[in-house]
């Protein structure tokens, strides 16, 4: 029976231990995008901190539409002189319930679901904000990575570079000028890898931070292509935003709450009741039950007046900032839009034509070169904008994962 039980608890453990191994994302393998993004929403800390706030405001709905305390009042009364005190002749116990007026409860509730809803607006933003910046610095990262593997790359062609103006050096046909230009060149190659890796190492440390890990943890990126050309034109980006986005949302909410509060402020002018149910118990008489009901005098009526006015003028405010979002939004659509097409159109460009004519140049300069036709500085010009295109495409193809995400932002959601 012990031995049953000691292999049922380690197998649940075990089970246990494999389905979250399967569930979560194994940030020690090649990281895609689609986990960096999970991880990023599920453990960032600020979002986190927004979170928990926004669910510690779901729970003030039922706290503003509780009614207040009850009040129990206990009285003794007897005769000043020669009474019999702390026991007296007559006793009275009192319960008294206050109770708003007619509709302000209600009010108080809309209200506070309204602060709640406008917190998880601000938490909807600042998780697309995450998203955003997540995708951002991984396209970033993966296109500085593509950059450091070309400049190695290259550093294998100057060292052949460098070996044909040896050969030809000593056959007597070139100067040893060409040869020590060779050796400058793979230094000034090895100085951009340098910087190439200062970015990197930059990169993967803001990427970490956002999946709320060391600044300097192991993190490996899994190839991932360029998102495509977005279907939808811009007219139907923009109603999409209108719908979608998360400040514009809030401002809307805060017209309605700011709407609410001054429909609470003219009720206000209404007073509360409160009711109450005494009794008084009596040792020379007979014990009495007394009913009371108790109005408050709402007599500070330049208080609720300048409520009122408050809210509205906080309405006129929500509309400026509800048309200040709107406008902001239709600028970064269109902003975000634009520069994605042109970021497809450059890559395009260098990949069809840049590129194609650098490795022309650079394979005819090379010929010339071995012929005695091209001297070592055309030859290394040539190698120099045939690395430059390269690498101008690498980061034009991570330009267009970052303008993707940002559009994507603009729009508020995918």
């Amino acid at each position: 029976m012990q031995r049953a039980t000691i292999f049922g608890v380690a197998g649940l453990l075990l089970a246990r231990v494999l389905f979250a191994s399967a569930a979560e994302p194994v940030v020690g393998a090649d990281l895609t995008l689609a986990e960096a993004v999970e991880l990023a929403v599920r453990d960032n800390p600020e979002r986190r901190s927004l979170r928990a706030r926004w669910e510690s405001m779901r729970e003030r709905p039922a706290q503003a539409r509780a009614l207040p305390n009850p009040m129990f009042a206990y009285s003794g009364m007897d005769m000043a002189d020669r009474g019999e005190w702390p026991d007296t002749n007559e006793k009275r116990f009192m319960v008294e319930q206050g109770f708003p007026w007619f509709g302000k409860r209600g009010l108080r509730r809309d209200l506070a679901i309204e602060d709640a809803e406008t917190m998880r607006q601000e938490l909807e933003a600042m998780t697309q904000d995450v998203v955003r910046r997540v995708k951002e610095n991984y396209f970033d990262l993966q296109a500085v990575q593509r950059a450091i593997v070309l400049t190695r790359e290259e550093e294998d062609v100057l060292q052949r570079m460098k070996t044909v103006a040896e050969t030809m050096y000593a056959a007597g046909e070139r100067s040893q000028q060409d040869v020590i230009k060779a050796q400058a060149e793979i230094t000034l190659l090895k100085q951009k890898q340098l910087e190439l890796q200062a970015q990197e190492t930059t990169l993967k440390a803001k990427l970490n931070i956002l999946l709320d890990r060391r600044a300097d943890a192991p993190l490996v990126l899994a190839a991932t292509a360029p998102p495509g050309a977005p279907e939808a034109e811009v007219p139907a980006l923009f109603a999409h935003a209108e719908k979608a986005r998360p400040e514009i949302k809030g401002a809307e909410s805060q017209i309605r709450r700011s709407q609410m509060e001054r429909d609470l402020m003219r009720k206000e002018f209404r007073p509360d009741v409160r009711l109450g149910l005494e009794y008084r118990d009596l040792a020379r008489d007979d014990n009495m039950i007394m009913f009371t009901v108790g109005f408050d005098l709402p007599i500070r009526l330049s208080k609720y007046r300048a409520g009122v006015r408050e809210a509205e003028k906080m309405i006129e405010s929500g509309k400026a900032a509800l048309e200040a979002a709107q406008r902001q939004t239709s600028f970064e659509v269109q902003d975000a839009h634009y520069k994605l097409l042109t970021a497809r159109r450059t890559l395009d460009l260098y990949r069809n034509e840049l590129i194609p004519q650098a490795e022309a140049r650079f394979v005819a300069s090379e010929a010339g070169y071995r012929a005695g036709q091209v001297d070592f500085m055309d030859l290394l010009e040539s190698e120099r904008f045939r690395l430059e295109a390269r690498i101008m495409a690498a980061m034009a193809e991570g330009a267009i994962g970052m303008q993707a995400a940002r559009l994507e932002r603009a729009i508020g959601g995918r």
